[in-house]
């Protein structure tokens, strides 16, 4: 990409705000940009395949980690690939299938009649379509009527989608490596229960800590800092919990201490939800800790990454005031990193 048209993009771009479903407020969806677009099955059901391969194999070997596509996903995979047939003025470059999402990279090379959402609409109604023809007739009939008696549940797949915009040198490079090891930290998680017990001096966005969990979290494209204030009125905290988790549900890993009471309310509901989480907390981590209760099972099926900075301490102290607001730019850098 020339200069020119990475100081356009970036003019473009706009702040996003916290929510997956929600599209960048100043940027032009019918106008020239490559996006990473991620979507997700309707309750994340794996209907697309399975992984398969072993996570140390390297191409090409018939070992090296891949996704076995099931019918369904054969046919959402060609819908997707022919995209540009339909619309010359998009080419897919890249496309990673995976049990219960999809990741494509979008290049619009020149502008559109109709906004990126309304291209993928239509393409999630041509899924909607093989889902109909493929799938057993009663699971299809329920799921139709899920989606009637809840208005925020799509068919096939969820409703909403996640749009990155390409802003900086690299980034392409970076979207590619990601959709191409996608299997591969899928089997590593399987594989490695031990990575789930303590890490030390696990770094990230120039940040020391230990680490209990499932570090590949922080490799996700998308974070977002949940942060409150400690005065936030019950309809903003209600608002703020449904972005959040609206963002999760479609990939997003919330990182927060949870500190304030808004914190901790929208990452405990995160947590009963099954959703990502990476959690910064005080004290550190002894060499044979282990999380408690049900963080334990959260960790050891890839949901949760808890982050200590400091070291371990026996005696029960008040968190202070400097270490909050560390930890909330610690927090902030991990999204930013």
């Amino acid at each position: 990409m020339d200069r020119a048209t990475f100081e356009s993009q970036k003019a473009f771009a706009g702040e996003k705000k916290p929510s997956m479903q929600r599209r960048c407020v100043d940027n032009d969806y019918t106008a020239r940009r490559m996006y990473m677009v991620t979507m997700v099955t309707e309750g994340r059901k794996p209907l697309f395949g399975q992984v398969v391969g072993k996570s140390e194999a390297v191409e090409p070997s018939p070992e090296a980690p891949h996704i076995q596509l099931a019918p369904l996903g054969e046919a959402v995979a060609k819908i997707w690939q022919t995209i540009g047939s339909h619309h010359r003025e998009m080419k897919v470059v890249a496309l990673q299938m995976m049990p219960d999402h999809l990741h494509a990279i979008l290049f619009v090379k020149e502008r559109m009649e109709k906004p990126l959402g309304k291209v993928l609409l239509g393409v999630k109604q041509a899924c909607n379509k093989a889902f109909r023809e493929l799938m057993p007739v009663e699971f299809v009939a329920v799921a139709q009527q899920h989606a009637q008696q809840k208005r925020e549940n799509g068919l096939l797949f969820a409703k909403g989608f996640n749009d990155q915009i390409l802003l900086r040198d690299g980034q392409l490079e970076r979207w590619m490596n990601y959709l191409k090891d996608n299997p591969r930290r899928l089997l590593m998680k399987r594989e490695n229960p031990d990575l789930f017990k303590v890490q030390r001096g696990l770094t990230f966005a120039g940040l020391s800590f230990s680490a209990i969990g499932n570090r590949f979290l922080l490799e996700r494209p998308v974070k977002i800092q949940v942060q409150c204030s400690r005065s936030i009125s019950e309809n903003d905290l209600q608002a703020k919990t449904n972005e959040c988790l609206c963002a999760a549900r479609q990939g997003a890993v919330l990182v927060s201490p949870a500190i304030s009471q808004g914190e901790k309310a929208i990452m405990r509901a995160a947590f009963e939800e099954g959703l990502p989480l990476v959690y910064l907390q005080e004290n550190g981590f002894t060499d044979l800790a282990k999380p408690g209760g049900m963080r334990m099972d959260a960790c050891a099926r890839g949901q949760l990454l808890i982050l200590a900075p400091w070291e371990h301490h026996n005696e029960k102290v008040t968190i202070k005031r400097g270490q909050c607001l560390e930890l909330n730019e610690m927090a902030k850098a991990i999204c930013e990193g």
